[in-house]
């Protein structure tokens, strides 16, 4: 075997890995899927209206602790979906301001959903607008993960 035979062998060796790892890195970054394998990602919470002592409160029941007047917690570019029942003896409607959400006036008994889809992280206030506007709790947006997006194969793998 000459000389010139042995480089180009070896060139082509070279090239071949350098082009199986490009097709590798294009491919596992799911550019070649025929269906998208992410779902829309959503913090759930329920939560529910008591009356205690002549006060309307609220307690988590599901996604949150059961605390009274309970912080809620989500993340950006999640949907936040939050379900409200009406577990006290008047009616009551929970507004979130920054939102301006509201749901619509739960009768004893009754339950509604919102969905929300924060963008920006922040402190939201959340009332009973049924009665006078006194915070009873608050929703906290944070951001987990600073780099959920792409940040290229390399810094992926390390």
């Amino acid at each position: 075997m000459k000389s010139n035979d042995k480089i180009l062998i070896i060139v082509a060796l070279v090239g071949g890995m350098i082009a199986l790892a490009v097709i590798v890195g294009f491919i596992g970054q799911g550019n070649v899927r025929h269906v998208t394998i992410f779902w829309q990602e959503k913090v759930e919470h329920t939560v529910v209206f008591e009356d205690i002592e002549g006060k309307a409160q609220i307690r988590g029941i599901k996604g949150v602790a059961g605390d009274i007047n309970p912080t809620l917690l989500s993340r950006t570019s999640f949907a936040y979906v939050l379900t409200v029942i009406n577990n006290g003896t008047t009616n009551h409607r929970l507004y979130i301001e920054g939102f301006n959400v509201q749901t619509d006036l739960l009768e004893p008994g009754q339950q509604d959903t919102i969905t929300i889809y924060p963008d920006k992280e922040g402190e939201y206030l959340y009332y009973d607008k049924r009665q006078d506007l006194i915070p009873l709790g608050k929703i906290k947006i944070v951001t987990v993960v600073a780099s959920d997006e792409f940040q290229g194969i390399w810094r992926d793998l390390i």
